[in-house]
């Protein structure tokens, strides 16, 4: 199983050779750690501006990236276009603060304009956060809601907070082996990504999941990041989308390589593979 992680959506744009950097525990920021291993912001974008175009015949320009963490998604859409324009929430102001300083602090001037950071919950957003193109909620943390009633109300928020054409992008990730207590590693430049879930209670649907990662060293950064969430299944998501009032709730489901992995291409569809771990993405219209 190898998830969450963004792996097979990741583009081959950043692939150029170059020395592996050298991390250890002591001195690896784990936030950097986290967008190297787990985040591909580009070809995330790049679905979302040309889904965007394809459903609604013209561009999106402002955005809203829930569960922000750093921003990274936020400060890639900036970068896109001129006139792109993005809100970023989160309610940890410790990292918020480490995507401003890091992300949006690495763009031109004139694109750090175009962001706004904000600590707040998604379930109440703010003037500032309304009337957006497209509203995503990547990387699977709107899991941190475990109720049904607590995800039709953020489901609903965002609904509101939309523009009268505007979007809604998720992602999800599910198989078999996604109820599984079990570890996998891999390998990055420099380190080594575990993914770990830790417990699964079959009754709830509570999941524990946790990242850590291991350097070439021998230290070891531990529960470097930490999730308590309700594994979701695609009907149930599906099904509360429809209740909070979106229309046409799509699928996009990966093709084969193949070689027994993903070749990246996401398209609708109403059927799925019945696959031990799979990763796929949702769009849901105002």
């Amino acid at each position: 199983m190898s998830k969450p992680t963004s792996a097979n959506r990741r583009s081959s744009s950043g692939s150029r050779r170059s020395a592996k950097p050298v991390f250890t525990a002591h001195t690896a920021d784990k936030h950097i750690l986290y967008q190297m291993a787990v985040q591909a912001p580009d070809a995330e974008i790049q679905f979302v501006d040309k889904t965007f175009k394809r459903i609604r015949g013209r561009m999106a320009s402002r955005v809203r990236e829930d569960f922000c963490g750093t921003a990274l998604s936020a400060c890639e859409w900036v970068k896109t276009r001129s006139t792109n324009t993005a809100v970023g929430v989160d309610l940890s102001g410790p990292t918020l603060a480490w995507g401003k300083k890091h992300n949006v602090a690495a763009l031109q001037s004139e694109a750090q304009s175009r962001i706004t950071l904000l600590k707040q919950d998604v379930r109440n957003p703010t003037a500032e956060c309304m009337d957006v193109d497209a509203v995503l909620a990547m990387n699977f943390s709107y899991w941190i809601f475990k109720t049904r009633a607590g995800m039709l109300e953020y489901f609903k928020s965002v609904r509101e907070s939309l523009a009268p054409d505007g979007i809604f992008f998720m992602d999800h990730y599910g198989g078999y082996e996604a109820t599984r207590e079990q570890q996998e590693r891999r390998p990055q430049k420099g380190f080594t990504y575990v993914w770990d879930q830790a417990k699964y209670n079959p009754i709830t649907g509570d999941k524990v999941c946790h990242i850590h990662f291991e350097f070439k060293d021998g230290t070891k950064m531990h529960k470097a990041f930490s999730y308590e969430w309700r594994l979701w299944t695609l009907p149930e998501v599906r099904e509360l989308l429809t209740e909070a009032g979106f229309k046409n709730v799509t699928v996009y489901w990966e093709g084969d390589d193949g070689k027994g992995g993903g070749n990246g291409v996401f398209k609708p569809t109403l059927k799925g593979d019945a696959d031990a771990s799979f990763i796929c993405y949702l769009t849901a219209e105002k």
